[in-house]
């Protein structure tokens, strides 16, 4: 009896976080759907659905060039932080050599200094090698903070594999390069796929390096874009605005229905396991 009394407790609070956390975005769903003529109050579902304001957001909104700058950087930060943080964490987590734990401890400041505390000193970095406004502005620091998440993730990964297998491969004459490739990695794609899911979305989301990295805002981002148009514009019609907010997550969205499987799988194999 308290077993099925749990399990209904334990449902009925997941169905009321999970209403929570859905009810504003099927709101915003439901705005953007409706007709810019119409007098949209609260939760309401459109009788009529259109997509004119998605046309709207999209022709007025700057949003072509937000998106493909918003591609070229969450793109090509994810490879970068995925590749490096394997190669690092296949190092400290399989390889013993002097001064490892000091370089892992000293990549793990990089999760404890907050994020923002470095925007500045970045700022004037940049600034003084003429490099503000650029793709480097706006990828180099992203790599740079999500290598050390990577690294973590990956090092709990590699240090969680079974020694004999690794140990059989080295006696077989196979090195450490051919040992990550051919022993490791296959194991570890989910825990890899699912570090790319999440430093995509992070790249994706990230607002206030692409602000501060782009005074005469021709570094346009998606979620730039969308703060310009919803803010500085202060564009009236709360449709396109939300229409406007989907369209910036929509491709969030989809990289995650995408993954789905292998990222719930990252995290029970243990990802991030010691």
């Amino acid at each position: 009896m308290s077993s099925r009394w749990e399990r209904a407790v334990t449902h009925a609070l997941l169905i009321t976080f999970s209403v929570i956390a859905v009810y504003p975005l099927v709101s915003i769903l439901f705005l953007a759907l409706s007709r810019q003529s119409d007098l949209v109050t609260g939760f309401t579902i459109p009788t009529d659905p259109s997509l004119d304001s998605f046309v709207t957001a999209w022709t007025k909104g700057g949003f072509d060039r937000g998106f493909a700058n918003s591609i070229v950087v969450a793109t090509t930060v994810t490879i970068l932080s995925v590749a490096l943080s394997i190669l690092s964490g296949y190092g400290l987590g399989t390889m013993r050599f002097p001064g490892a734990n000091a370089i892992f401890y000293l990549l793990m400041a990089g999760l404890v200094i907050p994020y923002e505390s470095l925007i500045i000193p970045l700022y004037r970095l940049f600034r003084d090698a003429g490099m503000t406004e650029s793709y480097a502005a706006l990828i180099l620091p992203q790599v740079g903070v999500s290598v050390c998440l990577g690294t973590f993730w990956m090092r709990s990964f590699f240090r969680s594999s079974p020694r004999a297998v690794i140990e059989a491969a080295r006696m077989d004459g196979a090195g450490h390069l051919r040992v990550l490739l051919s022993v490791l990695l296959p194991s570890a794609l989910p825990a890899a796929l699912t570090l790319a899911a999440l430093v995509f979305m992070y790249t994706w989301n990230d607002y206030l390096l692409a602000l501060v990295m782009n005074p005469g805002g021709d570094m346009l981002t998606a979620p730039l874009a969308l703060g310009y148009f919803a803010g500085a514009q202060r564009y009236s019609d709360q449709t396109v605005v939300a229409a406007a907010a989907v369209l910036v997550a929509l491709p969030v969205v989809a990289a995650y229905v995408v993954l789905q499987r292998r990222f719930i799988r990252g995290f029970l194999t243990g990802a991030v396991r010691e």
